[in-house]
């Protein structure tokens, strides 16, 4: 039983994924790279505009879920996070300026359908904070 939970889970994040890259392509962004992973973590989503390299962490939930998504992004994750992020603009010298940004997709639980995308730009400071 657990493996189909963990199967379900797994579909309903990529999923998540796909209503991000979506969001962001109709908000003016190009999808350079999904599941970007480095020695420290992953990025879920790297993507750009004229102006910004945006790094996005998506998180997906059905609306009867007892954590938000974006209750479930802790500072270890923003620290690897950054870090991966940061092995990112090292690696391919990029000259835009970068930005964190977190998704929280709600999903139906029955037909996978997007409900909503809460999209909070810039959303971890200099700091690392959240």
């Amino acid at each position: 039983m657990a493996i189909d939970r963990d199967f379900s889970i797994k579909q309903r994040g990529k999923l998540g994924e796909q209503y991000t890259c979506e969001y962001l392509k109709q908000h003016g962004y190009n999808i350079i790279k999904t599941n970007y992973t480095s020695r420290f973590g992953e990025i879920d989503i790297i993507a750009e505009n004229d102006k910004y390299i945006v790094f996005t962490e998506v998180k997906t939930a059905n609306p009867n879920s007892f954590t938000k998504g974006f209750e479930r992004i802790t500072k270890s994750k923003i620290r690897k996070f950054t870090k991966t992020a940061v092995t990112y603009l090292t690696r391919y010298r990029i000259a835009k300026q970068p930005r964190i940004d977190c998704a929280e997709v709600i999903v139906n639980e029955k037909d996978n359908s997007l409900i909503d995308i809460h999209y909070i730009e810039n959303a971890v400071d200099d700091w690392g904070y959240y």
